[in-house]
């Protein structure tokens, strides 16, 4: 499927209907290029979940709990691991396994150790049709 988005709000607003609509134990992989609205799309998705705590990359801890929604959300930034083997050392299968919601960035960094079935969400800027302008592809595997 895809859907076009021309501005922040309609990239948010499909993370919230997609977080609404979210089950428990369902894995979201998150790919784009940076400042193409990869955080905006997160926030909507946490809300969609019922989240009203402020949600932001976790860049640094490589994955961020939210437990006060409708499911626990796991965001995940995995651009900075230097190897798949760090994913064990934070416990990813038991997280993408439970009955959270998974919402991994950059997945295609760890694509071997993904589950079998999860939702691929691409974001990809597309200029000539303006700066705001996004196209997203949502494909399940």
């Amino acid at each position: 499927m895809e859907v076009e988005s021309r501005s922040e709000r309609d990239t948010f607003e499909l993370g919230r209907s997609l977080g609404r609509q979210a089950k428990p134990g369902q894995v979201f992989t998150l790919t784009g290029d940076l400042g193409t609205g990869k955080t905006v799309f997160t926030k909507g998705m946490a809300e969609g979940l019922g989240i009203t705590e402020t949600v932001s990359s976790p860049t640094f801890t490589i994955v961020q709990v939210y437990e006060e929604g409708r499911l626990p959300f796991y965001h995940f930034d995995v651009y900075r691991i230097g190897d798949v083997e760090e994913m064990d050392e934070i416990g990813f299968e038991e997280y993408i396994y439970g009955e959270g919601v998974s919402l991994i960035e950059w997945a295609d960094l760890i694509r071997e150790i993904l589950p079998a079935h999860y939702t691929e969400i691409r974001i990809e800027k597309d200029l000539e049709k303006g700066f705001d302008y996004r196209r997203i592809q949502i494909c399940e595997y």
